[in-house]
């Protein structure tokens, strides 16, 4: 049996409760609205303080998901700065509630835009941002122009966060459907991104509905997808950090434990 805790994305209003339902000793979740500027919500009955006190007595690691309009990356100052903003919102409410990590796709830039700069805006993200809790940087699936799809583009956004005072407090969150998808073999996906960031914090187990290299963010149920079985259970294997499911549904996320059991 390995020693890997296992999680799963679940609603917010009460994932102590979603937790002890799955029988699981971590959770991750939105705090708000995921597609939205208006900043962070913490709907837990009694707020902030409640929630972490709840899942310290229960035992339960909370990590929040940032939201998907976030893009620190983008030469776009309409985007780029409420981006930057949002982060430190949720940076702060994270913190709040004792997140052990906040998980933050990896951005992109425009179609004729030098990739370099964003890199750089990487770079100045960290710097500007006070990092209360782990920053947690993720592969993503689609995008010529993404930062974090391709491994010579993650090499590289590596590279300038390390350069950046704060980057000891950022890590790496692997999504296999998103590697799968984006076009990285999953066969040597750990030790390459080991060669690259020297460690991965959280892994997303996630089936692909589309094909290696699609480009395609569709997640479905472990053993459901077309990432073969035995390289997607020896990926999440040998990375060796805790799992997270974000496939949707208890009912899937049973199934999905019960793979993961079986396998890890």
């Amino acid at each position: 049996m390995s020693s890997q805790p296992l999680g799963a994305h679940v609603d917010q209003t009460d994932p102590v409760a979603e937790a002890q339902q799955r029988g699981i000793s971590m959770v991750q979740f939105f705090l708000g609205d995921p597609q939205s500027y208006k900043g962070p919500q913490v709907r837990y009955e009694g707020g902030a303080e409640a929630l972490r006190a709840a899942a310290e007595e229960a035992g339960v690691d909370l990590y929040v998901h940032a939201p998907y309009l976030i893009n620190v990356a983008t030469l776009n100052n309409r985007i780029r700065i409420p981006s930057r903003k949002l982060l430190q919102q949720h940076m702060d409410a994270a913190a709040e509630i004792g997140a052990k990590g906040l998980i933050v796709h990896g951005g992109h830039v425009g179609e004729d835009d030098d990739p370099e700069k964003g890199f750089d805006n990487w770079r100045k993200a960290i710097q500007a941002t006070d990092l209360k809790v782990p920053l947690l940087l993720e592969n993503t699936a689609g995008g010529e122009n993404a930062m974090a799809r391709h491994l010579d583009r993650i090499a590289r956004t590596w590279e300038a966060i390390q350069t950046a005072e704060g980057a000891e407090m950022v890590g790496f969150c692997l999504d296999t459907c998103h590697a799968w998808a984006g076009g990285i073999e999953l066969g040597d996906v750990v030790e390459q991104v080991r060669a690259i960031t020297g460690r991965i914090d959280l892994v997303h187990a996630n089936d692909s509905r589309d094909a290696a290299g699609s480009g395609a963010d569709r997640h479905t149920g472990l053993g459901s997808g077309q990432i073969p079985e035995d390289e997607l259970a020896d990926a999440i294997r040998s990375a060796a950090a805790p799992v997270m499911l974000e496939t949707p549904g208890q009912d899937l996320h049973a199934a999905d434990l019960a793979w993961l059991r079986e396998r890890l």
